[in-house]
């Protein structure tokens, strides 16, 4: 078995092994364990009660984090030549339509979302097998299909993040840096939580909330008090 470094010795000693933290302890400590020289990214596992075969207990949605991702979001913007100039000056990072489209028919996917209008999804169906497993696919739901794209743009480049439950029932999303104050990073994690519980199916039964995991990239996940968080 291979000696733990420094930094990993000082890291396992702040973490108590099974304890389950308070929320406001959780946001705290994460600033403590890591130890990257980059800005590392924030992130949040929930667990839930739920079984994401059935249709009726499938959780997704969106949610504007007060204090931002911390991350620079690639827009691109398919929409009519009518909404381009409102598109761009909320902050859409590429803004057109056809010529867009035949980039990404090309391979092109150097972007992080992607907001269109409905008149145009029409357009966007061939490109399903390529924009779909990358999570690029606009969906109403996810508030990236709207006649509004200029507002929808906006949102996304302050902050909003779309998340669904996977296949094993876990949601994971990145809420704020490291660079982040504890304060922050408590708001961003408090509010992604408010908004889990908001979605819960009424097909769901049981504990609703099973697991809560905070960490930082490569970091030790921290484990956190369900009941902490509502």
């Amino acid at each position: 078995m291979s000696k733990l470094t420094k930094n990993q010795k000082s890291v396992a000693d702040k973490i108590e092994a099974g304890k389950a933290y308070t929320l406001k302890e959780a946001t705290e400590l994460v600033k403590e364990i890591t130890t990257t020289k980059f800005d590392a990214s924030l992130d949040i596992d929930v667990r839930l009660g739920v079984d994401p075969r059935k249709a009726n207990q499938m959780v997704r949605g969106v949610v504007s984090l007060p204090n931002g991702t911390g991350k620079v979001t690639r827009v691109l913007c398919l929409c009519t030549p009518d909404a381009e100039a409102a598109a761009k000056e909320a902050g859409a990072d590429y803004v057109g339509l056809d010529e867009y489209i035949e980039k990404i028919k090309g391979g092109w996917t150097d972007i992080d979302v992607i907001i269109t209008m409905p008149s145009c999804m029409g357009k966007l169906g061939p490109l399903g097998r390529v924009l779909g497993p990358r999570g690029l696919m606009p969906n109403p739901k996810s508030g990236t299909v709207t006649m509004d794209v200029a507002k929808a743009v906006k949102e996304v480049k302050q902050g909003k993040i779309d998340f669904k439950v996977d296949k094993a029932g876990i949601i994971h999303a990145s809420i704020g840096k490291v660079s982040f104050t504890p304060e922050q990073i408590f708001e961003n994690a408090k509010e992604f939580i408010a908004t889990v519980i908001k979605l819960k199916p009424a097909a769901a039964k049981g504990t609703y909330i099973k697991s809560i995991f905070i960490s930082s990239t490569m970091s030790k996940g921290i484990k956190v008090d369900p009941k902490s968080a509502e």
